[in-house]
């Protein structure tokens, strides 16, 4: 059981005497409100397993006593919020716990060596967690130790350097007796205040130690430096370690006068950043891994990054885990097929890296949100907009298109898409959606496609054990249900394929019912004059894309050809 306050406006202090009568509440969520104070006596409720205190007004520091005897707690996140004084030691020492979230706080002082065994989660997307109640995700990145720089960068944004400038200790960069020395700086600093000369003299000579500081690091990093050395995040750059960029070519290096041999240039073949499109100004992987960076979320293929490059374009960066399931050479066709494919209605892939351990995708950026947020997000996330009848037969027309040049332009794989939800629908400025994360079927490993992607969740794996041409149009008509209707489908939210309530079910059960039709629609779609009619047609339209028979449900075909008959 859960209590979700979310995004309420609610202020005042939080006093959980009065949850204490709830033995079967495991979930709490005050987000997105003004509550101010102290941090409430979390072991009040000692069988608590999730907590989310984020985007409030809570203050001071933490007394490590409120958690004790918690010995169930999981998750804690506390971002963006007024903490001062040192983190509690004893939350690295509950037995359960996993997850923490303290950026934008004023925490001070060294990290705790029990906090070593957490993993840092950006907490960023629509999701349900573990007790099915809050929609509030909880993806996990743990900080091993040869992490890669796009690693650390993370580590800096959700846990130190750059939200909370006081902490120090492993796993930041700023050991902590340089936060003394800064601290002694900083007083010697406000004493002589009164001196303006003095003080611009100190900061000038501080900003050239910190240059030099910065063209030592960059060249230690060329150079083949120590790989013990941890790269500092200052200002949100990428500074990847040494021994990350020995494993890659730099991308213009075939035009350099001092380009490798041709056994050189074989022997790194592949690991290096590869273009797929000629039109983009091209760039190579350290440029893009120093770039000034900004974590968008986390999937169930990894994690996605803003990149803005020093020259101008914004790109999107997406790393995948799981895709160990076809050879090198193959992986590289396939990557070329998608670079051959160019639809108003896709995110192109620009380039891509190939390691066997792990694969980076480079897009695109999209300047606007995902369509999930818009059906499922709060109003801040969205912008205060709500998508109308229009807007809404809009997004579905320019889905079912980039869908159908899909099933055109790649007839042999089974499923082009395979994975059509509305947080992998972008929309553009305008509201023109834009796919992504398609046609990843044939590279992603098979039990992480059965247990994560959409196309494994249609029916007809239950009853055939497999998957057909047709699995893309189930999807598009849940996506259309969903559109309509504002509700999340439930049985994407499950895992494997063992949930049967799904959210067409609940459609036939209203339509069923003597019930007004219009019940079944998204009280927050504004309707243009006698549109009624036209949105009970697409409805209708989605259920049959849904018709469990397989023999019976439309083709993709027929599928787009009676959408574009909407008006």
């Amino acid at each position: 059981m859960g209590l979700n306050l979310e995004n309420l406006g609610l202020s005042g202090t939080i006093d959980l005497d009065i949850l204490k009568d709830l033995p079967g509440l495991r979930t709490i969520s005050v987000a997105d409100n003004k509550f101010e104070g102290s941090l409430p006596t979390l072991n009040k409720l000692p069988l608590l397993k999730t907590a989310y205190f984020l985007k409030n007004n809570f203050s001071g520091p933490i007394d490590g006593k409120i958690f004790e005897g918690m010995n169930m707690l999981k998750k804690l996140d506390l971002s963006d919020n007024e903490f001062t004084g040192q983190l509690p030691l004893i939350i690295g020492e509950l037995p359960k716990f996993k997850e923490l979230n303290v950026k934008n706080n004023k925490f001070e002082g060294p990290i705790p060596a029990s906090y070593s065994k957490l993993s840092f989660s950006s907490f960023d997307a629509p999701g349900k967690n573990d007790d099915g109640d809050v929609l509030r995700p909880s993806p996990v990145h743990q900080l091993e130790p040869h992490s890669s720089a796009v690693d650390v960068m993370r580590i800096a944004i959700l846990f130190g350097d750059l939200s909370n400038p006081g902490l120090c200790g492993p796993p930041l960069s700023k050991s902590c007796s340089e936060e003394e020395q800064e601290n002694q700086e900083s007083s010697v600093w406000k004493i002589s205040s009164i001196v303006v000369v003095v003080i611009v003299v100190i900061g000038i000579i501080v900003f050239i130690l910190i240059s030099l500081r910065k063209k030592n690091l960059q060249q230690e990093v060329v150079l083949g430096g120590s790989s013990s050395d941890s790269p500092t995040a200052q200002d949100q750059k990428l500074i990847p370690s040494s021994d990350y960029l020995s494993k890659m070519e730099q991308g213009q290096a075939a035009s350099s006068p001092d380009r490798p041999s041709d056994v050189k240039r074989a022997e790194v073949a592949g690991q290096k950043l590869l273009f797929l499109k000629d039109e983009i100004e091209k760039f190579d992987l350290p440029d893009l891994l120093k770039a000034s960076a900004e974590v968008l979320g986390s999937g169930v293929f990894g994690s996605t990054y803003k990149a803005a490059l020093s020259t101008g374009p914004v790109m999107v960066v997406k790393r995948f885990r799981h895709m160990n399931k076809v050879g090198k050479e193959d992986f590289h066709e396939h990557m070329r097929r998608l670079g051959r494919l160019s639809h108003k209605h896709l995110l192109p892939v620009l380039a891509y890296y190939y390691r066997k351990e792990e694969k980076l995708l480079v897009f695109e950026y999209v300047n606007n949100v995902s369509l999930a947020v818009y059906l499922h997000g709060n109003s801040k996330s969205r912008g205060n907009q709500s998508l109308d009848w229009p807007t809404r037969l809009k997004i579905v027309k320019g889905v079912s298109k980039g869908i159908l040049y899909l099933y055109n332009e790649l007839p042999s794989l089974t499923a082009p898409h395979g994975h059509l939800k509305s947080s992998n629908v972008l929309l553009t400025e305008t509201f023109e959606p834009v796919l992504t994360d398609y046609a990843l079927l044939p590279v992603v490993n098979a039990e992480h496609a059965h247990e994560h992607m959409i196309s494994y969740k249609a029916p007809e794996l239950k009853q055939s054990g497999k998957i057909n041409r047709k699995t893309d149009v189930w999807s598009l008509g849940m996506l259309i249900l969903e559109i309509l209707t504002g509700k999340f489908p439930s049985n994407l939210l499950g895992k494997g394929t063992q949930d049967t309530d799904d959210l067409a079910f609940w459609v036939n059960s209203i339509l069923e019912e003597d019930s007004s039709e219009i019940e079944v629609f998204d009280k927050e779609m504004k309707r243009t004059n006698d549109c009624e009619s036209e949105m009970m047609k697409l409805l209708k339209i989605g259920l049959s894309c849904c018709e469990v028979d397989v023999e019976k449900r439309w083709d993709i075909k027929e599928a787009v050809e009676r959408i574009e008959e909407v008006k």
